[in-house]
């Protein structure tokens, strides 16, 4: 009977193509980085994309859609397979997925000349295939507990075509509910997967270090807290202002900090690629309570909605991808001080884009935010290059000098 391993071993051609996070971590990266500098520019007065978006809008969507899509493909391209027993997506199948992705990014931003229809389909075309090849392998895997992520997924890939629908209308869709739909599955699905690989790492590594504290399990608790979540990004998603969705967004919020403090964080602080998944979760509630106050007026809407784009998505995905990438190359799970700057670098930008939002005048906060960012992405592509296109490192055998018998 073939197995994930057999089928990786039997991979003869570019290593980068042998497993779903190698080339999805590698590019997600890359572009956060690149798309980042060019929207930089054009902000600036510099040449533009020529894209039927608006710059703002083109932003949002590709750090929404470009940007996180990819991330969510090198995840769960690796986690359903180890999760279903089923194969792992590897090879020139793999490369014709990262293909329809970059096709996707190209159509988008180059719209304005190949048309709104054509880009859009590009663009779509490679969520609608990812959420198609993910079902199929849960169904016959009858892997039922990750149902609700391939339907988040389409729900994901539906509200991009909302949000391309809204620009092709003239709209301004980086300002309209398709953002807002796309964020809060963002937001739904950090909440699902985190609530999952956050106690979980946390309890391994507590474990091995012989501490005998440990996470709450996942309960009754954690169920109450998403549904008020849930509660709270629908109403925001369909009404961003007024009372009642501040009083929702700020009880959701509450809960989500409550559900933070029994996975025994504060223990973590002498691991980076453990302490991170913690304070990345943090910007959840944060986010909530970022948005209720928007919703009254009291902080502006961006400020607000950049606590869960640039804070919860981006420390998270960064978070999960260079443990994830460490640990299925065959290396230790533990952060080098270059990696951790990845992290500050990352939490330095949100900190300043957040700020930026409360003080429009002071441009040096954008900056500020943008050259973390790109420090983050673009130091993640540099140190993880080696590791994501060279083949798994070989289980490590002591020879006689090191003690083997």
């Amino acid at each position: 009977m073939t197995t994930s391993a057999m089928r990786m071993r039997a991979w003869t051609g570019p290593a980068i193509l042998g497993f779903g996070f190698r080339p999805f971590f590698l590019l997600g990266a890359i572009w956060a980085a690149l798309a980042l500098v060019l929207w930089i520019v054009a902000l600036a007065g510099g040449p533009s994309l020529p894209t039927a978006f608006d710059p703002v809008s083109w932003h949002a969507h590709e750090m929404l859609f470009g940007y996180l899509g990819a991330v969510l493909a090198g995840f769960l391209l690796t986690a359903v397979p180890n999760r279903t027993g089923r194969l792992p997506l590897t090879g020139w199948p793999l490369a014709a997925l990262v293909g329809l992705w970059i096709l996707g990014r190209i159509g988008v931003s180059l719209s304005a000349l190949v048309g709104v229809a054509p880009a859009a389909a590009l663009d779509l075309a490679f969520p609608v295939v990812l959420a198609a090849a993910l079902g199929r392998e849960i169904l016959a895997g009858r892997n039922w507990r990750n149902v609700p992520v391939v339907a988040l997924l389409a729900v994901f890939a539906i509200t991009n075509a909302l949000y391309h629908l809204s620009a092709a209308a003239g709209g301004f869709p980086a300002n309209g509910p398709a953002l807002r739909i796309g964020l809060g599955v963002a937001v739904l699905l950090i909440m699902l997967i985190g609530g999952r690989i956050v106690p979980s790492f946390t309890r391994n590594w507590l474990t091995a270090r012989g501490s005998a504290a440990r996470p709450v399990p996942f309960g009754r608790a954690d169920r109450v807290t998403m549904g008020l979540g849930l509660a709270a990004l629908l109403l925001w998603a369909l009404r961003p202002e007024g009372a009642a969705t501040a009083a929702l967004g700020l009880v959701a919020g509450l809960a989500q900090v409550w559900r933070l403090t029994r996975w025994s964080g504060y223990r973590t602080g002498a691991e980076p690629l453990v302490w991170v998944l913690h304070a990345a979760y943090a910007f959840v509630p944060l986010g909530f309570l970022a948005v209720a106050a928007a919703a009254v007026g009291l902080i502006p809407a961006p400020a607000a909605e950049h606590v869960w784009m640039a804070g919860a998505i981006g420390l998270m995905t960064l978070a999960v991808m260079t443990r994830a990438s460490l640990g299925h190359s065959g290396r230790p799970l533990a952060a080098t001080r270059p990696i951790a700057g990845l992290y500050w670098a990352l939490i330095l930008s949100v900190a300043a884009r957040f700020l930026a939002g409360l003080l429009p005048d002071q441009t040096w906060l954008l900056h500020l935010a943008a050259a973390g960012w790109v420090a983050a992405f673009g130091g993640f592509a540099v140190i993880y290059w080696p590791i994501l296109t060279r083949p798994r490192l070989a289980p490590h055998r002591p020879n006689r000098r090191e003690g083997a018998p």
